[in-house]
């Protein structure tokens, strides 16, 4: 059925006139009797009386006004809606995320930026570790994501430094290194003292990486570390530092995780070891929301490049 037989329907039903409703419609009168009587045809029903007058309706022609007038509404409301898809105020938007890039304020800021700027948006979040966010993103299965050290770099994905912060040692509240620096409270520990330890690594075995980084500079040194224990999530890493399984080097963004159980300090010769914060997104990505939302995250690591 045409969209146009609607409308002509519901401006002769209004008006009761074929006349008037031609004119209301910007069309000659014959041409729209004809679309009327070829729509009752369509129809199998008449939907107008005919009087020296005008119009008026019949039974089934006040019962298809009715439905002809939800159809019409209902088509100007998904027209209004796909606009706002077109111009990314509406839509799906998925992200990914690490716990530790989670942990960082910059995300729940921008989070709440963007739900401010899209309210319209539905936000779809998923946290994972930053080789399944990369993998989820290869598949098309979310638009973007935001890591720390990228652990595989796909064809057809992005990754762009939005942030940089140093990395913190996690040690046990009660271990000997944390209670010697909290005589002296701003003491650094060496990378040396740190490869006497149990070391727990956040990372795929043989991934690159953040940890990776950490063993490599440890073997530059000379230094042969302990690898107690491999785990996917950060969560995880600083839950086994919490129960005194080893130490860990984290963002420093996590220091308040634990905060009862595990103590904090720098590292002394860590030489250029940070944590980044990187968005990964799609070279060729269509989803305008997606495009929104990443254009917010760097306009505001812009304003806070030392975050």
């Amino acid at each position: 059925m045409d969209i146009r037989a609607l409308r002509y329907f519901v401006a002769v039903a209004g008006t009761g006139h074929m006349t008037r409703a031609a004119e209301q419609l910007g069309i000659q009168q014959p041409p729209l009797s004809q679309q009327i009587k070829a729509l009752e045809r369509e129809l199998g029903v008449l939907l107008f009386k005919r009087h020296p007058r005008g119009v008026a309706l019949t039974d089934a022609g006040r019962l298809f006004q009715v439905e002809a007038l939800r159809m019409l509404q209902d088509m100007d409301a998904m027209k209004q809606r796909m606009a706002r898809v077109a111009n990314g105020q509406a839509g799906t938007l998925a992200v990914g995320f690490t716990s530790s890039a989670a942990a960082h304020r910059f995300m729940p800021e921008a989070l709440r930026a963007f739900r401010r700027a899209h309210p319209d948006v539905e936000l779809q979040l998923r946290e994972d570790n930053a080789a399944e966010v990369t993998e989820a993103l290869a598949a098309g299965r979310l638009h973007c994501g935001l890591l720390r050290v990228p652990v595989a770099r796909p064809e057809g994905l992005l990754f762009e430094t939005l942030l940089r912060e140093p990395v913190l040692v996690a040690m046990p509240s009660d271990h000997r290194f944390a209670v010697a620096a909290g005589k002296k409270s701003s003491r650094p520990l060496p990378l040396s003292k740190l490869c006497e330890e149990g070391i727990i690594l956040v990372r795929r075995p043989g991934a690159p990486g953040l940890y990776a980084e950490l063993l490599a500079l440890c073997h530059a040194k000379g230094l042969r570390p302990r690898v107690v224990a491999e785990v996917d999530r950060m969560m995880t890493n600083l839950n086994l530092v919490a129960a005194g399984v080893g130490l860990s080097v984290v963002p420093a963004s996590m220091t308040g995780v634990h905060a009862h159980a595990i103590a904090y300090t720098r590292l002394a010769d860590g030489g250029q070891l940070d944590a980044p914060l990187t968005l990964v997104s799609r070279t060729e990505e269509d989803n305008l929301p997606a495009q929104h939302f990443a254009a917010l995250l760097r306009k505001l690591a812009a304003k806070n490049p030392g975050s």
